[in-house]
């Protein structure tokens, strides 16, 4: 393209200057991982095709697992020293009287209740990363987290569906006691930069989004995602697919392909950051801590 007269503008992006403690950049996550049966496939096929997983997460939310599901879900990811993420119970977008603007932050108190009920639950089962979708949980259960009311090593991880678009606001999510917050898969680099500026705290980003979340195809700006980004989880989503919230039996068969189909794409992003000479940086496979982050302090122990 240069020698047909095509020149690149000459703009660059400032290089994170954050890293995760141990100086890796980037991790891997892997969402929508519905249940035992759909985890199994997952890490089947994440070993036939060699694609390193740090996190799984869980869209249905932990009220809709049994103990046992939950305890064979743990047990799976310890053996493969992959982190568990599920997410907290009821939210406002499944209530009776749903307002479109309250989306899926914990409607009325008996909400924020059940949330830390969830909480409670599987950090009892072993589970000790949990996906929150609302500020006010959010900020309880750092209180009890910091108060060893919740173990010291649990982390929370904001959801995409209410992932923030400015620096600002991702801030806040920190200090209210986010350990890795997921930002809408539209930012501009220019946008992510801004928001890496204001903040320490781990970015996760779908390189591929469901539809429901814009259905955006990034492969391509992996690399940049990760220079400008980090620390970083790239997440291996999948758009053009089901709806699989919440899920159950009557959708196994769909979730386990969709599964399968994430760990493919995943796949394409690592063959990309390869061949861009993009691929270093990447944690050791059991990595899960986030460093040290800012919090209001009147809840620091």
């Amino acid at each position: 393209m240069d020698r047909l007269g095509y020149p690149p503008v000459q703009v660059r992006l400032p290089t994170s200057p954050a890293a995760f403690p141990d100086g890796t950049t980037w991790r891997t996550e892997l969402p929508s991982c519905e249940g035992p049966a759909v985890l199994e496939a997952v890490l089947a096929e994440s070993r036939r095709m060699e694609v390193p997983l740090h996190r799984v997460s869980q869209g249905s939310g932990v009220w809709m697992l049994t103990d046992a599901e939950i305890s064979q879900m743990v047990d799976m990811c310890a053996d493969e020293r992959v982190e568990l993420c599920l997410f907290l119970g009821p939210r406002g977008t499944w209530a009776p009287g749903h307002v479109p603007g309250a989306g899926p932050r914990a409607r009325g108190r008996d909400q924020v209740a059940r949330c830390v009920d969830d909480a409670r639950r599987a950090v009892e089962l072993g589970v000790r990363c949990l996906l929150v979708a609302d500020e006010g949980v959010l900020w309880l259960l750092h209180r009890m987290r910091c108060e060893g009311e919740l173990p010291e090593d649990t982390t929370f991880k904001v959801s995409a569906l209410v992932g923030p678009v400015n620096p600002v606001t991702y801030a806040l999510w920190e200090r209210l006691g986010a350990d890795s917050i997921n930002v809408p898969s539209d930012l501009s680099l220019l946008e992510l930069a801004e928001l890496r500026a204001s903040s320490a705290a781990p970015m996760d980003f779908y390189v591929e989004a469901p539809d429901a979340l814009g259905g955006h195809v990034r492969i391509y700006d992996a690399a940049e995602l990760i220079r400008c980004g980090a620390p970083i989880y790239l997440k291996f989503g999948l758009s053009n697919a089901p709806d699989l919230y919440p899920s159950g039996r009557h959708l196994r068969e769909v979730a386990i392909e969709c599964g399968r189909e994430r760990v493919r794409r995943g796949r394409l992003i690592l063959d990309t950051l390869a061949r861009m000479r993009a691929d270093g940086g990447m944690s050791p496979l059991g990595s899960r801590d986030m460093g040290r982050l800012a919090r209001f302090a009147e809840v620091e122990r």
